[in-house]
């Protein structure tokens, strides 16, 4: 194929969802019933915006992520290689075309192709056709250069690859959207998409294969031993064994590092799509003790899974070979009679052990939680308690903590000295055959080694029991996480059918925007309703003040109309549409809001993706000129100007480095940079003094298309 045919091979973008749901069909990612829908105008003409979250949308209607991506010049050939399924955009003679790439290896790459046929082409082929409307400024200059230096032949190609490489590598070619499924989707379906089966296959029969090999040798030097002469032949024979244990053992390390890093990335995506699925109801009455607990244990799940269940695998594989080798020997039946008891000892240990380790880690995070929320209400402890009582609740916590580490420790211990157990009971099982004489020292040796074999593979069975034991008592304190992932939350309408198009909607003032009728909504644990029987209309373009006792519902219903929560009766409709047309995320992307302060945070991360965080990212020039003169407005120029690194500064862990007041203006600027038709701001004006609250509410009122305030009397 030559490289003109790849515009044969191209899609134009009126065809875009044609391309897009072919590729979701055809990598076994979506269902055939589902259909992208056509690209709207604003993605034919050309807008960049529009056509990322075009793409986004659409694959969530398939069910899928379109994880986005800048292509660089220096990272063609790695992105084609490791972004199958995925749709690139190349430019051919002027205008934007799609590649969907199905399939991608080191020497053949699959296409779909405009007739729905799937097509093998050569990857460099591909590589050319991203490059080329980079390279085509260059190429002159590039072969008169190359022309001067004399280079000919194929050092001429090198030489020309070398000097485009150095000069355009960070030079941006082309973009590309990564197609994945959902982290909320089944979890083997997950992993067989991931090819972790197949990993874990290959990794167990690499280890047995290896294990085998190991002792085929032994074998073959016993024998040699206990003949009492060492043949060149049996030595070349042990080499080659060790030999091709090597390719097997590299195999091995290979498959379960793959495994390793495709098992953990699967289930961080999960865990993390689980917190966001979490409700306010089941997070709102963790503290910050109890949510670092739970990063803590979300890590120990991973390492500790992993690791434990590797070493588990082993050592059943090396359990197996050894109780292969008793039965060889001249105690088979009374050391396989041994070697089930000793196993099920093990696993009865190790069950005492985890139920033993519950009570402990919950001990042991409750302490962590109590010390943080000490370390975090430092001040108030001062004023409400008396110094001599500070220590009394941590003295008991430690006491109980000390308790059950005993137990914890007496289970541990057993559990190690059960494989040293079998050990003496092994050896103790030779001698009567070692007493009567009647055994030949070639089964004495096979029933000796296969006693060892099986010490050594209890020994790592107990250690890996241990471990899993650890992880899954981590596991109790994460699994919410995990089962909230696979919440299905209503799609909707796709946002480019439902009139989200671009962002910042515009549409014609005075129509009803919200409308609530006979909204009721009562927390769980408690019998009396914060809200009953609630009616409110608000027209587009309309500056709307909720003011109201507190306790009296005002922050119920901020959450209520921003979908943070939902009614349990009633009728809530957001421009004549309700919840279950507009999906989810629908919802939110038409209503921002700045929370309370104990409900909103600053992550550890830059001023401006603090900023922007409800925007795409990276930001773009304009992103960043639109929330300079946001913050600007609301009197924030003297701390971008203090910061050495201005809208990159680190601001640290929870906002620490600013004020109060810097934070509730942090918040109004994020929920004004989201481009929502309407801003519901609860209590952000409580911590301003008169100047700033001016200049707040002069930004907001300015900015804001439609706005709701919550605010005390």
């Amino acid at each position: 194929m030559s490289e003109h045919d790849i515009q044969g091979l191209s899609w134009p973008i009126n065809r875009l969802g044609e391309a897009l749901d072919l590729l979701a069909r055809e990598s076994g990612l979506a269902q055939p019933v589902a259909l992208a829908q056509p690209p709207p105008p604003s993605v034919i003409n050309g807008e960049e915006d529009a056509l990322n979250r075009w793409v986004t949308a659409s694959a969530d209607w398939l069910g899928l992520e379109a994880e986005p991506r800048e292509v660089r010049y220096a990272s063609v050939e790695q992105m084609v290689r490791t972004s199958a399924p995925s749709l690139f955009r190349i430019t051919i003679e002027g205008e934007s075309r799609f590649l969907a790439l199905v399939e991608s290896r080191k020497r053949a790459a699959s296409l779909i192709a405009p007739n729905a046929e799937v097509c093998a082409v050569s990857p460099p082929i591909i590589h050319t056709a991203l490059r080329s409307a980079v390279e085509a400024p260059q190429a002159k200059e590039v072969s008169d250069l190359i022309r001067e230096l004399g280079i000919h032949g194929r050092r001429e190609a090198r030489a020309r690859a070398a000097i485009l490489r150095q000069r355009l590598g960070a030079a941006l070619t082309g973009q590309c959207w990564v197609l994945r499924l959902s982290p909320g989707e089944g979890v083997l379906r997950q992993a067989r998409d991931a090819r972790l089966p197949r990993r874990l296959l290959i990794m167990a029969a690499a280890y047995t294969i290896q294990y085998g090999l190991w002792l085929m040798s032994w074998w073959l030097v016993g024998r040699a031993a206990f003949r009492w002469r060492s043949e060149r032949e049996w030595l070349i024979a042990w080499a080659l064994l060790l030999l091709t244990m090597i390719p097997f053992r590299l195999l091995y390390i290979r498959s379960s590092a793959l495994f390793s890093i495709g098992a953990g990335g699967l289930l961080k995506q999960r865990l993390l799509f689980g917190a966001l699925r979490m409700n306010p109801e089941e997070m709102r009455r963790e503290g910050v003790g109890h949510l670092l607990g739970r990063v803590f244990e979300s890590e120990a799940v991973e390492t500790l899974s992993l690791s434990g269940g590797f070493q588990a695998l082993v050592s059943l594989i090396e359990l197996a070979c050894g109780a292969f080798v008793l039965g060889f020997g001249v105690a088979g039946r009374l050391h396989l009679l041994l070697f089930t008891v000793g196993g099920a000892l093990t696993f009865a240990v190790s069950w005492s052990f985890f139920r033993s380790r519950g009570p402990w880690t919950a001990s042991r995070l409750e302490i962590t939680h109590h010390l943080v929320e000490v370390m975090t209400g430092y001040r108030t402890r001062l004023v409400q308690e008396a110094s001599k009582r500070w220590h009394d609740e941590e003295d008991m916590a430690l006491e109980s903590y000390l308790k059950l580490s005993r137990l914890r420790d007496r289970d541990a211990t057993l559990l190690m000295a059960l494989p040293r157990g079998w050990l003496l009971a092994g050896v103790c099982g030779l001698a009567p055959a070692f007493v009567s004489g009647h055994s030949s020292p070639q089964s004495l040796a096979v029933s000796l080694g296969g006693v060892l074999l099986v010490y050594r593979a209890l020994d790592k069975l107990a250690e890996s029991l241990a471990t899993l034991a650890a992880a899954g008592i981590a596991w109790q304190q994460v699994e919410p996480f995990f089962r909230a992932a696979s919440r299905k939350e209503s799609k909707g309408l796709p946002a480019f059918a439902a009139g989200a198009g671009t962002g910042t909607l515009q549409r014609a003032e005075g129509r009803a925007l919200i409308e609530a009728h006979d909204l009721a909504f009562r927390y769980d644990g408690r019998d009396e309703t914060v809200l009953r029987g609630c009616r409110l209309s608000v027209h587009a373009g309309d500056r709307v003040l909720l003011k109201g006792p507190s306790g009296g519902g005002k922050s119920t219903l901020a959450s209520l109309l921003t979908g943070m929560r939902l009614p349990q009766a009633g009728l809530l409709l957001l421009d004549g549409l309700d919840r279950q047309t507009l999906g989810a995320e629908g919802w939110r992307r038409r209503v921002a809001s700045a929370p309370q302060f104990h409900e909103n945070h600053v992550l550890t991360e830059t001023f401006a993706f603090n900023l922007l965080m409800g925007r795409s990212w990276p930001p773009r020039p304009s992103d960043i000129a639109e929330a300079e003169a946001v913050c600007m407005e609301l009197g924030l120029g003297e701390l971008l100007a203090r910061m050495p690194a201005g809208f990159w500064q680190m601001v640290g862990e929870s906002g620490w480095q600013l004020s109060h007041g810097e934070r509730s203006r942090l918040y109004i600027a994020r929920a004004l940079l989201q481009g929502a038709e309407l801003v519901v701001l609860d209590e952000s004006f409580a911590a301003l003094d008169p100047e700033n609250l001016r200049l707040a509410l002069s930004c907001v009122l300015r900015r804001a298309p439609t706005l709701v305030v919550v605010a005390h009397p």
